[in-house]
């Protein structure tokens, strides 16, 4: 070891006896500081862990706040918007604001509640409006509510224009659409065509009822019938517009 060591400073190299002693050091400082490093580690965690508990309850306070102040706001803006959609026909039919607070329990009817009814002004056959298209029309009034038959249920019956080429028809409900029967058989109807209301018992002529999605042609008779997607989406009613007839 002595003549390694002596021959290793001669040729001025490091010796085997040194890499070796330098290696074993270096593994016990690694092992050393490792186990410090857990030791310090672990003990920080024991100190800060009650903090971290305080700090997690605040932000998952925070954030449930922030979550129901958010709600609040979406429906602000929603209540905001639908009051918005209904002030045209406040301003052009001098009509009567309502909500709808009733849906039918079967589907065996299409008609809903609102609640406004005679105390206010309403009557029966009267026309209700929404986002600028046709809902339906009052079918039955008590002094503070009133029904409301859309127009996708089977009894509704509404004289209706297409709108690009004044051809006339009837629009009737057909539960989750309107369906418009005696057009003439030489109308060009095409998908987009736009079907307003003529002048009838609930509306004035104009009103938006629907637009077209298909139109079926019959070869043995004189008319067709074109399918219509409501104006209005009828699945989310909240604010509506009672305009007399």
């Amino acid at each position: 070891m002595a003549l390694l060591q002596i021959g290793a400073q001669r040729s001025g190299t490091t010796s085997p006896i040194a890499i070796v002693a330098g290696s074993a050091t270096f593994v016990g400082q690694s092992a050393v500081s490792a186990v410090v490093r857990g030791v310090r580690a672990a003990a920080t965690t024991v100190v800060t862990f009650p903090r971290v508990v305080r700090e997690d309850g605040a932000l998952r306070a925070r954030n449930l706040q922030l979550e129901r102040e958010n709600a609040q706001l979406r429906e602000v803006t929603a209540a905001s918007s639908l009051e918005r959609a209904v002030q045209p026909e406040l301003n052009l039919y001098r009509g009567i604001e309502a909500r709808v607070i009733g849906f039918p329990p079967e589907n065996e009817s299409r008609a809903v509640t609102i609640d406004k009814g005679s105390a206010a002004g309403v009557h029966r056959d009267d026309g209700v409006l929404a986002g600028g298209g046709v809902v339906g029309r009052i079918e039955a009034v008590t002094p503070l509510s009133s029904t409301v038959v859309l127009v996708t249920d089977y009894t509704s019956r509404i004289p209706a224009i297409v709108r690009r080429g004044r051809w006339w028809g009837i629009a009737r409900g057909n539960l989750s659409s309107v369906v418009v029967e005696y057009v003439e058989q030489d109308a060009p109807l095409r998908a987009g065509d736009v079907v307003v209301t003529g002048e009838g018992q609930s509306f004035h002529s104009g009103i938006p009822i629907g637009t077209v999605t298909d139109v079926e042609r019959g070869s043995s008779t004189l008319y067709q019938t074109a399918i219509l997607k409501p104006f209005v989406d009828l699945g989310a009613l909240d604010r509506v517009v009672v305009v007399s007839k």
